[in-house]
């Protein structure tokens, strides 16, 4: 969106699909968008937010989600999209954190919205979408009450959002305007989509809740464009190829559990749809195991692609599926930002070498209310960094190895569990696999896998073995579990991120962890 109501991306074709939400076939055009959004503009400078208060929603995927959004964008306010999963001491604590003055929530999360309210919060203004909740104000009446053009002053609102807390506390992530950017999406997005090959005749699947980074900001970014987005309210495998089929779609998004779960679905399912429509399927968010990398390549062809960064922005790398080919395991080469691979020394790596990924002159970032964050992620040459661990070749492909947060340190080794992970996934009867650090009196900790079986009535000694036995058959013994656990589900967010941090809350209780 421009300053300019003559360069409103919204207007410029009325009458075509924006929106279509895909449980119920519902339509929004761009007219409906640009006038709801206008409205919204209104509602919020008459509640007397100012230009740079933020504005939290707590919703489900819904119709009204990007017409809230773009009216919070169309009145220089933040947008701060939150999880509809989060409990409501989790949510206060990010309204707090945030400041947020007003809050979206959908009808359903009527007994968290309750809690919410007989909290001490700087939430001033409390509007409930879908429904009624007590000590809340109906959205739809509220909206109805302005007009639906432009507020007078329109102006450039930015988007907020909290990391989903899978290490610790979640962190406030407020980007800084970047001037390399064309027009008021972040640098990111306009180079990713163009990467990509997106355009106004793009449709565009969206599989996942709205409420995370790239769902929201790739849903906006077609907005932009002009295109239409598919929006599922969940992930279902075989919804996503029906959808794919039904709606012609051409780009897509997924993360790779996602790509398990359809690669896992009865050959017959699997062979039921028409797919060819497809030009481009983006994954990014979790590392892929290889193996699923390649099986969903000759699945659907060489149209997988991948790109990596992070919720701050700090760099992007990308690569084609025809890339990854040649350079198997690698997230691409850099479109924004220059990487480099760094020692706890602060110097920089020869090529192969694995260390800390910073990038010199990427995306900025500020951590809400907290410098001191802000200014860890920075070194004296001005290079940032989220503390990903990883090594270049030579040829400029970036490779990860894991999170630093998550390396286990057993009798004194490094163990990023990635490599593990990956391994473990490919296996028969896994669904879903976590590996992580547990209490060990001789050697600190010890490696374990917590895995999430296709047939949960397997679980047993003899299906832990053949884990183990499976791992060791292609890894070092001391990069694979010492032990296996079976759940009903891991705690993965619907965004594919694992919380870690609670699987290993379980097993570290009551003991100091050698973690960070």
């Amino acid at each position: 969106m421009s300053d300019s109501a003559n360069d409103n991306p919204l207007a410029r074709n009325p009458d075509k699909p924006a929106l279509i939400m895909a449980w119920n076939g519902e339509i929004v055009t761009y007219r409906d968008l640009d006038r709801r959004s206008n409205q919204v503009a209104h509602m919020l400078r008459n509640a007397g937010l100012q230009t740079g208060d933020v504005v939290a929603l707590c919703m489900d995927t819904n119709r009204h989600f990007h017409e809230i959004l773009w009216g919070v964008q169309r009145s220089g306010l933040y947008f701060l999209p939150l999880s509809n999963r989060l409990l409501p001491g989790e949510i206060s604590y990010i309204l707090k954190d945030s400041g947020a003055r007003a809050l979206f929530v959908t009808s359903g999360l009527g007994a968290t919205a309750n809690s919410l309210r007989r909290m001490d919060l700087p939430t001033k203004h409390w509007l409930a979408v879908g429904g009624s909740i007590d000590g809340y104000e109906d959205y739809l009446s509220a909206r109805e009450e302005f007009p639906e053009t432009p507020v007078a002053d329109e102006s450039a609102g930015r988007y907020m959002c909290y990391s989903s807390g899978t290490t610790g506390r979640p962190k406030g992530i407020l980007w800084v305007p970047d001037p390399r950017a064309k027009g008021r999406d972040h640098l990111t997005m306009e180079r990713l989509s163009d990467f990509f090959g997106m355009s106004g005749e793009t449709v565009y699947l969206c599989p996942a809740p709205l409420y995370h980074s790239a769902p929201l900001t790739w849903t906006m970014r077609m907005l932009r464009l002009g295109a239409t987005s598919i929006l599922m309210d969940h992930f279902d495998p075989a919804a996503a190829l029906a959808l794919i089929e039904k709606y012609e779609i051409t780009h897509a998004q997924f993360v790779p559990t996602m790509f398990v779960r359809m690669l896992k679905l009865a050959p017959e399912i699997r062979a039921a749809h028409d797919l060819t429509s497809l030009r481009a399927v983006i994954h990014a968010a979790a590392p892929c195991p290889i193996e699923v990398k390649q099986k969903m390549i000759d699945w659907w062809g060489a149209i997988v692609h991948e790109f990596y960064g992070a919720s701050e922005g700090l760099g992007i790398t990308a690569a084609l599926a025809s890339e990854w080919l040649a350079h198997r395991g690698s997230v691409g080469r850099s479109i924004m930002g220059i990487p480099h691979v760094v020692n706890e020394e602060g110097q920089e790596l020869p090529l192969g070498e694995v260390g800390t990924i910073w990038f010199e002159d990427g995306g900025n970032w500020d951590y809400v209310g907290d410098p001191a964050k802000t200014a860890e992620s920075m070194d004296r040459r001005g290079w940032r960094t989220v503390g990903d661990i990883g090594r270049l070749d030579s040829e400029g492909y970036l490779y990860l190895t894991d999170r630093k947060s998550n390396m286990i340190i057993s009798g004194g080794v490094n163990i990023y569990p990635q490599e593990a992970e990956n391994l473990i996934i490919s296996h028969p009867g896994v669904l879903d696999v976590a590996v992580i650090g547990v209490p060990d009196d001789e050697f600190g900790e010890a490696v374990k896998a917590v895995v999430q079986l296709i047939d949960p009535a397997k679980a047993g000694d003899a299906m832990a073995a053949d884990i183990v036995a499976f791992c060791r058959a292609s890894l070092s013994s001391i990069k694979c579990p010492r032990s296996v656990d079976f759940v009903a589900e891991l705690p993965r967010h619907p965004n594919g991120k694992l919380y870690k941090r609670k699987l290993r809350d379980q097993y570290w209780a009551g003991r100091d962890s050698a973690l960070v």
